[in-house]
């Protein structure tokens, strides 16, 4: 089975992370998710998440940050996710290519429904902001 890589932008500001909400007519429509795309046959990760935060929500990021790679099977197809940590360094986020945008602290994730290759990532980052707020 082809794996599909993925490149997702974990983008935080003042303290909470940017989602978008999948638009109708896609695989897994609806569900929220962190910002990325496909990768494209001869670009890299980085570029692949730079390219498809700016087609996504016109935004231009920092040079992100690896932090977890996820990898799911779905019945149709096999996904390898790279989650990158970032910034925005021009734009103002807009859902340009997605049905909707939220900025939302760490605790809330689990309010949203997010595809279930994302559950470890919010685990993970809920614990980041667990042990980050016991450091202050």
């Amino acid at each position: 089975m082809n794996v599909i890589e993925v490149a997702a932008g974990l983008i935080w500001q003042d303290g909470r992370y940017l989602i978008t909400r999948r638009k109708p007519g896609v695989h897994l429509a609806g569900l929220w998710e962190f910002p990325g795309g496909k990768r494209e046959k001869d670009e890299s990760l980085v570029e692949c998440l730079q390219r498809e935060l700016f087609e996504e929500l016109g935004v231009r990021v920092d040079l992100p940050i690896p932090y977890r790679i996820v990898r799911h099977d779905y019945p149709e197809k096999t996904v390898e996710l790279h989650f990158f940590r970032c910034a925005i360094e021009e734009g103002d986020p807009a859902p340009v290519e997605c049905a909707e945008i939220r900025w939302v602290l760490p605790e809330e994730l689990t309010q949203f429904t997010f595809p279930p290759a994302d559950h470890v990532i919010i685990e993970a980052l809920q614990r980041d902001a667990v042990r980050e707020g016991a450091q202050r």
